[in-house]
């Protein structure tokens, strides 16, 4: 929450982003788990402003869709056939009071490292300064591509010019403009109706506003952003993976001075809604995805992918799999298990090696360690399910569930045909194919008696290394009784 809440807020999200090659529009385009204009919407919404718009063209369904999702009381405006950054802005503040006063923020949907915090800092500055405009700046050794911001010799911004349109002198400044504003409500809508496209481009820029303000006499500031990053565009896929790459950079720092130990921070990536207790490891090669929630002293990985799932204090996740479960505290997965939705592992609970669970909950203190899949199943507290188990529950039309009752011990190999109850306490044999309710304290057995035909591999591998061995034997035998 801030102390400076801006009248509005305008996020420019209405480019097509050609250089992305992509059917998706850009601003649709995710980094840490969020998509650009996510981020953006998100760092605006910090800062609590009394409307919030949304500038849309390309693809607009979709980006209008997408707004509504993650901010259902967001406006959205339309861009219409004029171009530019200064139409845009003005189609926003169209679909906002008329009377609107004010601070309005003027930011983009493809600049998602920008935090709240910078913003909430240049409101401040602005309101406090008594400016008309204040323009997020920063200084760049190399500024090509960049509008050049130009001071007068008191140092007072005066305008700011965009490459195409800048002189060999004027391409020589270094400090650029990150197209983010603070305005007076009342000057950007007067400004904006005297801005005109006579320009390379042919575009109405917002940059024009600064001049049209400084040739009123009003105040024009400069909020100088040391950290570049927060002003970078993504314009493409290399600049989405770089952007990526430090966005995981600092998210993963958090957690580290935080509480949490990250073992490799290079090869450990985490989404930005991701929360980790404190005491937590995550080890190498890991990632941690979505609204995943992780407890305290937990460890995760290494080589372990989850996307939106609850862990609970004191559990341990190795070489796992798993998306929208839950492992309740002190539990154990993996290694190489594959936890699908619907998955709850209770209390000090064990999913195993080779394990695959799907809609299925497992009670405190249970435990099925190797080589079985469990779905659709409910199995109570302290079982134990044997070795290269299947609950069998689809018949080809209907998917039932399996019932395993508190304190089993079922066998190795064992089908569980659903729809099946075993009651509390019950037993099962190994090969045990359970198509039936098993009463509580009951042993389950599948019993075929066993057929031993003699000398058939002799008879039928005649010449096999199993036909010489076995003739091997039975002269031993006959050697031993002679």
């Amino acid at each position: 929450m801030t102390d400076h809440h801006p009248t509005a807020v305008i996020i420019l999200a209405a480019g097509e982003g050609t250089r992305m090659k992509s059917a998706r529009p850009k601003v649709l385009h995710a980094i840490g788990g969020r998509s650009l204009l996510g981020h953006a919407i998100v760092a605006a919404q910090g800062l609590s402003p009394t409307h919030l718009a949304v500038v849309v063209r390309h693809e607009r369904e979709l980006v209008t869709q997408h707004v509504h999702d993650i901010c259902p009381e967001a406006v959205v405006a339309d861009q219409d056939d004029v171009k530019g950054t200064g139409r845009a802005a003005e189609c926003g503040l169209d679909r906002l009071p008329g009377d609107l006063t004010g601070t309005v923020l003027v930011t983009y949907g493809d600049v998602p490292l920008l935090e709240t915090a910078s913003l909430e800092a240049m409101v401040r500055a602005h309101e406090e300064s008594g400016a008309a405009v204040t323009v997020m700046t920063s200084h760049i050794s190399d500024p090509s591509g960049y509008g050049r911001v130009l001071r007068d010799s008191a140092g007072q911004v005066v305008g700011i010019v965009e490459q195409k349109d800048a002189d060999e002198a004027q391409r020589a400044i270094t400090e650029i403009n990150s197209g983010i504003y603070a305005f007076d409500a009342a000057l950007l809508r007067d400004a904006l109706r005297q801005v005109q496209t006579d320009n390379a481009q042919g575009e109405k820029y917002l940059t024009d506003v600064v001049a049209v303000a400084h040739g009123q006499g009003k105040r024009v500031a400069a909020h100088v952003l040391a950290d570049l990053w927060q002003t970078e565009g993504v314009n493409d896929r290399v600049q989405l993976a770089k952007m990526g790459a430090e966005l995981n950079r600092r998210t993963v720092e958090r957690h580290m001075r935080a509480g949490v130990t990250v073992i490799d921070p290079a090869t450990t990536w985490i989404d930005t809604s991701v929360s980790i207790g404190q005491d937590s490891t995550i080890l190498p090669n890991t990632q941690i995805l979505g609204a995943t929630t992780i407890g305290a002293d937990v460890t995760i990985g290494p080589d372990t992918t989850l996307i939106d799932v609850d862990i609970r204090d004191g559990a341990s996740v190795i070489r796992t799999h798993g998306s929208l479960s839950v492992i309740r505290e002190g539990a154990s997965v993996g290694p190489f298990a594959y936890l699908r939705p619907g998955s709850d592992l209770g209390a000090k609970g064990k999913i195993g090696t080779f394990v695959e669970t799907k809609n299925s909950t497992i009670g405190a203190g249970a435990k099925v360690p190797h080589l079985s899949y469990v779905g659709d199943a409910t199995i109570g507290e302290r079982s134990n399910i044997g070795a290269a188990s299947v609950f069998v529950n689809y018949d080809g039309v209907t998917k039932s569930r399996t019932t395993i009752g508190n304190d089993c011990r079922l066998g190795s190999d064992n089908m569980y045909v659903a729809p099946v109850t075993v009651g509390d306490g019950a037993y099962s044999g190994a090969g045990t194919t359970v198509r039936k309710d098993v009463p509580a304290g009951a042993l389950a057995m599948s019993v075929a008696p066993q057929r031993n035909l003699l000398g058939w591999v002799e008879e039928h591998r005649a010449g096999t290394a199993a036909a010489h061995a076995a003739q091997a034997a039975r002269l031993r035998e006959q050697g031993e009784n002679s």
